[in-house]
């Protein structure tokens, strides 16, 4: 049953108006700036096993967040309850809190230049996936679990995710921004048990794959064509050779390359973090905003772009939480680091001119830096290329573990599955395989990268505390590394 919080309906004007009475608030209670956001959020999954439906979720929420700033100091306040008197009083409140923060002294908040906005913007969407049937949905879990399982997965499993968000947005500064954001994704895994050894196959990666799209994306990843396959594969490998260890030329599959930009860029380039704001889920930064525009991240091929405008990409938007639009911009060319996540208030403390990466996981959480979507650019190569210009190497595939230092510097992967490589031909599979580096130097090592870039979606990415959970994308394709060492055990 859909959970029900409030009686008007998406793109009601009140939604602005109860926004617009926040800022107002906050405003006659003291604040230089103020801005609040109305959110109104629909969601939905489903998961299966073995065949049969498990588990049916379906919620809905709505509420109003405000921010206000008094001298150098931020106040939040949120509310669930959609009036005029309510939104009056957050805003209010969130001035008041500012306005006690404001007396311990702390560093001068100047935002960046933004220009006010009043738009409308809305994500593609070809099927409403909250208006596909039930019974629909349900069969294609059922059915793809249900292969796997006959096939000879122990455990096979199956889940679908929807978000549908309506955002209205009002500053002090004069915008008047409201959005429609459409949200979906799915997977299947297979997992078998052997004597002392579980392996685990998953499609289209570990954690599925999601975009800013509709039912559509789901539709093309046909979870029964891959099915069985993923069974047999699992089985596979509890029998296969174990990786070896050693140093070696290591390819990554475009879906673990999308987890390595996560962990070891894209967290790592959030401007909270390098200014030490924020040092929750594996700490802060290894970067020195002295060293922008002069520090070598990586090789010449290495170029990322933090790009929210890529359409169906999951971390897609017309405008950030802060009103800032979306705009492509480079973090990393030809392997200098050139550009940061950032908000206008970090912005402003670290001189630089743009903000445009700050989102809140719902309105009763405070907006900050997140990942929209940060990743390649297309390398000059195929895979086929990659492969067969390696003549003793190991490729691998889908994440199946991850850890990193409090620095986003050191880390340590392992894949669900890896490929021997001997002459430029992929031979015998591995199992366990993991890998381990050092961010620069792993990055520096990179001497071939693939034109295959997929738009692989994170609907999972924590941060923050209380702990918010972030969509992000990231281009990715296949690359190669020189002399990583693999195969680490403990």
């Amino acid at each position: 049953m859909w959970i029900k919080s409030r009686t008007n309906s998406l793109g009601s004007m009140s939604d602005f108006d109860e926004a617009q009475s926040a800022v107002e608030a906050a405003l006659a209670a003291g604040a230089r700036y103020a801005d609040a956001r109305v959110m109104h959020r629909r969601y939905e999954s489903m998961r299966a096993r073995n065949g049969e439906i498990e588990e049916l979720t379906q919620r809905e929420d709505a509420g109003l967040g405000v921010r206000a700033l008094v001298g150098d100091s931020w106040g939040f306040y949120a509310i669930s309850e959609l009036s005029d008197i309510a939104a009056r009083k957050a805003g209010r409140v969130a001035a008041e809190i500012a306005e006690a923060s404001a007396t311990v002294p702390g560093r001068r908040v100047e935002l960046s230049a933004a220009a006010a906005s009043i738009d409308s913007w809305a994500g593609g969407c070809e099927i409403d996936p909250l208006a596909v049937p039930l019974s629909d949905k349900g069969d294609l879990l059922s059915g793809a679990t249900k292969t796997a399982h006959a096939a000879g997965a122990d455990l096979a499993e199956g889940v679908y995710q929807i978000w549908d968000t309506a955002k209205w947005f009002v500053s002090s500064e004069g915008h008047r921004i409201d959005q429609r954001i459409r949200e979906c994704g799915g997977g299947i895994w297979a997992t078998v048990i052997g004597d002392g050894e579980t392996q685990r196959r998953s499609y289209p990666s570990y954690r599925g794959q999601y975009g800013t799209r509709g039912w559509e994306l789901i539709q093309e990843l046909d979870f029964g064509a891959h099915a069985a396959r993923i069974a047999d594969e699992a089985r596979a490998l509890l029998t296969a050779p174990l990786c070896p260890a050693g140093e070696t030329t290591l390819i990554l599959g475009d879906e673990q390359m999308s987890l390595q930009i996560h962990e070891s860029i894209g967290h790592a380039i959030e401007l909270d973090r390098i200014l030490g704001w924020e040092a929750a889920f594996a700490g802060t930064s290894w970067l020195d905003l002295t060293k922008l525009h002069q520090l070598r991240y990586g090789s010449p091929l290495l170029n990322i772009v933090i790009d929210p405008t890529i359409p169906g990409a999951l971390g897609s938007f017309g405008y950030d939480d802060e009103g800032s639009p979306a705009v492509a911009r480079d973090a990393v060319r030809d392997g200098i680091w050139v550009g940061v996540l950032a908000g206008r208030d970090s912005a402003g403390v670290a001189g630089l001119p743009y903000g445009g990466s700050v989102r809140a996981d719902g309105a009763l959480s405070l907006p900050m830096v997140r990942m929209t979507n940060v990743g390649l650019e297309p390398g000059p190569h195929t895979l086929d290329e990659i492969i067969a210009a390696t003549d003793d190497g190991i490729m691998m595939e889908t994440n199946r573990s991850w850890s990193i230092d409090d620095k986003r510097l050191n880390f340590q992967f392992g894949t669900e599955i890896g490929w021997e490589i001997k002459r430029g031909k992929r031979g015998r599979m591995l199992r366990n395989p993991t890998y381990t580096g050092i961010g620069p130097s792993f990055w520096g090592s990179m001497d071939m990268l693939s034109s295959e870039i997929v738009q692989w979606g994170t609907p999972n990415c924590g941060k923050g505390q209380p702990t918010q959970v972030g969509h992000t994308g990231h281009p990715a394709a296949p690359a190669r590394f020189q002399n990583v060492r693999v195969g680490v055990r403990g």
